[in-house]
């Protein structure tokens, strides 16, 4: 959420909770005290949502950074060293466990990922009695299933979280017409009471409410410089 909306809403929480403080008629489920209420616990639910959804897309994005580097250069470093070796047997065998390059994209590492493990898998009996650890395939294939998790719940992550945005910027508009609504009903009420018309606008105010400052004392010099603290 960003900075202004939640000052948006965090103004919206104060003028509900100045309109339960201040009971009075015509302020209801008619005139939108309850809707603004509803709306306000709808507008929380969805920023709960987006901070999941985040929190899901940069957990998602770290486990990926490090199976990453899991994969590449230790995983199929180790397989493009075993190929090597494969080389001075058959040059052409070798050639399929050359080890992707460190830019390729993350649909690209997956897919060049299974295509050497397929053909080790293959070869699995050859490439054990040439030293091959039995232990890395199984390594790179639970590493690969996990890479491929990460990718699905960043997707997942991002869709909670934009979906969220979008439709709090719905509410907020609702919550900003039920606000205009109540505004009316408030003046209507209250405008002959200055102190309780002072502590609406303040609820109303998008930065927070006012700072009450000290009225200078009688007597004082009107004219005089403040001094400095």
């Amino acid at each position: 959420m960003n900075a202004q909306l939640r000052r948006r809403l965090e103004m919206a929480a104060r003028a509900r909770d100045f309109l339960r403080a201040h009971q009075m008629e015509g302020v209801g489920q008619d005139l939108g005290l309850t809707k603004l209420e509803q709306l306000l616990e709808h507008a929380e639910n969805l920023a709960t949502q987006q901070r999941v959804g985040v929190a899901v897309e940069r957990s998602a994005v770290k486990q990926r950074q490090e199976l990453r580097r899991a994969l590449q250069p230790r995983i199929l470093g180790y397989l493009s060293a075993v190929g090597a070796v494969v080389g001075t047997h058959n040059a052409e065998l070798a050639e399929q466990f050359r080890m992707p390059p460190p830019n390729t994209t993350h649909q690209g590492l997956l897919t060049m990922s299974r295509a050497i493990l397929e053909r080790a898998t293959a070869q699995k009996e050859l490439l054990v009695q040439l030293g091959m650890s039995e232990q890395v395939l199984d390594e790179l294939a639970t590493a690969l299933g996990q890479y491929e998790d990460t990718l699905q719940a960043t997707s997942a992550g991002r869709r909670e979280h934009v979906g969220a945005r979008a439709d709090l910027k719905v509410v907020a508009a609702d919550i900003s017409k039920q606000l205009r609504l109540l505004d009316k009903v408030v003046r209507y009420r209250f405008g002959d009471n200055a102190e309780l018309m002072g502590a609406w606008e303040s609820a109303r105010n998008v930065a927070g409410p006012f700072n009450t400052t000290n009225e200078p004392q009688s007597g004082a010099g009107g004219n005089e410089a403040p001094k400095a603290a």
